[in-house]
């Protein structure tokens, strides 16, 4: 539109210009070296018009004639440039079908042709992957940490190289330069996390946490059970320096972030039990008892008895606790316990019985021993101890602490699995049972890249089976 109006204006001004000479005639002389011409205006300033013409052709041809090596020269270049893309086009499918020989080919013809560094580098640190030759790719990832385009390309590169041979020193480093060149990327946050976590720098890995949950790496409540973990783990390494006081804010910090976390109530009752503050420390455990009951919970309140108590004053403490959480089957099995230190048989077997007629439910196997030691303790009647025994054998194993990565158990919690180094894993469950395995969003663009191996997944939602450890029957 913009095009046909200006046509219309110059068209315009041409025609004006005609019927102004037309309407104004006139001879225009020109004395020139003894010549003479006298001619009509309109002759003149067609003849100008013409010259003009003839002048722009000539132009025009001069610059053809001038501009024609290069010309041939951005042609090649094109076709070159169109090549190179068809080769590293054609280089990318053979990577994706897996074809290692075909991969290296179109990389190596790729680079020929075309002087894009962070398109052939990579892809020919594919291919060499492809076929198996690592020390290849490794060289190719260097070279791109050379140029600032492709350094957090070949930074990657280097990092997944390291997490597949477990050398989870190197991929710290690695990670913290990424974190470095990208410092919102979710999976770099996330993969630095892990691996903060992994080695045991709590502070830092606290710090990385924070940033991972601001840009949506790990979602919120993932985040919360992963700082309490990191708190507990702090409050313990400053305990064994002798800072009580920061010690006892870090699980209390813990302990607020997640109510039902068993390990951070156990440290920050045990540290304000320590401190002569007792009521404190039995809210505290009161608190996470109503939310989920737990034997580790059980045994702190045991643990919180001024010097002196009798055992008596104990059941009825116990009686306290069962009361705030009747369907738990742990607080049954620990007033069981306490009753038969003080040989009150008939409510030991009260309790014991609750758990035992839930065969299927967790703790059965040790309520059925201890209904045997409970024969033998208060009748002498082996031959029933044996039958407790042996119905104890065939009862699912008691929960434990398993963790989700590796499957192994542990004989207390800890942030990070003795087995496989993996954080926030350990999970208080039945051996054998699912588990839900705490994973990152599908498709949000945030997490650790699916070739990562070494690392716990990091995500929500699949579903695990966790491996059963047989236990010894007993003899």
């Amino acid at each position: 539109m913009a095009r046909t109006i200006w046509f219309m204006i110059k068209l315009a001004v041409v025609v004006a210009a005609a019927l102004w000479i037309a309407d104004n005639p006139g001879t225009v002389n020109l004395d020139w070296q003894g010549w003479r011409v006298a001619a009509p205006l309109w002759v003149l300033a067609l003849a100008v018009v013409a010259l003009m013409a003839f002048a722009a052709l000539l132009y025009r041809g001069w610059r053809a004639i001038v501009g024609a090596p290069r010309a041939f020269v951005r042609a090649r270049r094109a076709r070159k440039r169109e090549k190179g893309y068809r080769a590293l086009t054609q280089g990318l499918v053979a990577v994706a079908a897996g074809d290692p020989a075909s991969a290296k080919t179109f990389a190596k013809k790729a680079d020929v042709l075309l002087n894009e560094p962070p398109l052939t580098l990579l892809l020919s640190a594919q291919a060499a992957q492809l076929g198996g030759d690592e020390t290849a790719a490794a060289r190719y990832f260097r070279t791109m940490l050379e140029n600032p385009q492709t350094a957090f390309l070949g930074v990657r590169g280097l990092l997944m190289q390291a997490l597949r041979r477990n050398d989870h020193g190197e991929a710290l480093l690695l990670a913290r330069r990424a974190q470095q060149i990208q410092p919102k990327t979710p999976w770099v946050l996330a993969t630095l996390f892990e691996l903060e976590a992994r080695a045991g720098n709590w502070s830092s890995a606290e710090a990385v946490l924070r940033d991972a949950v601001h840009v949506d790496a790990l979602p919120a409540p993932v985040g919360r059970r992963h700082r309490a973990a990191l708190l507990v783990e702090q409050s313990d390494a400053a305990a064994a320096e002798g800072r009580r006081e920061v010690a006892l804010a870090a699980a209390q910090q813990a302990h607020d972030l997640d109510v039902a976390f068993a390990p951070a109530t156990v440290r920050v009752a045990r540290l304000l039990w320590a401190a002569k503050r007792p009521r404190p420390a039995l809210r505290a455990v009161e608190r996470s008892w109503k939310a989920r009951p737990h034997p580790d919970l059980s045994a702190v309140w045991g643990e919180m008895v001024d010097p002196g108590t009798d055992v008596l004053a104990q059941v009825k403490r116990f009686q306290t606790l069962v009361g705030m959480a009747p369907e738990a089957p742990e607080g049954h099995l620990a007033l069981a316990e306490i009753a038969m230190r003080a040989r009150l048989w008939g409510e030991a077997r009260k309790h014991l019985t609750k758990v035992a007629d839930r065969p299927e439910g967790p703790g059965s196997r040790r309520a059925f021993r201890m209904l045997a030691e409970l024969e033998e303790a208060e009748r002498g009647d082996r031959d029933a101890a044996r039958r407790w025994l042996a119905r104890a054998a065939e009862a699912d194993p008691d929960p434990a602490w398993i963790c989700s990565a590796c499957g192994s158990h542990a004989d207390r919690w800890s942030a990070r699995c003795a087995a496989c180094g993996s954080f926030d894993t350990l999970s208080w469950q039945v051996p054998g049972s699912p588990v839900a395995v705490l994973a990152l969003p599908a498709g949000s663009g945030a997490g650790v890249p699916a070739d990562m191996p070494g690392l716990p997944p990091a995500g929500g939602g699949s579903i695990v089976p966790v491996p059963s450890r047989p236990e010894p029957k007993p003899a």
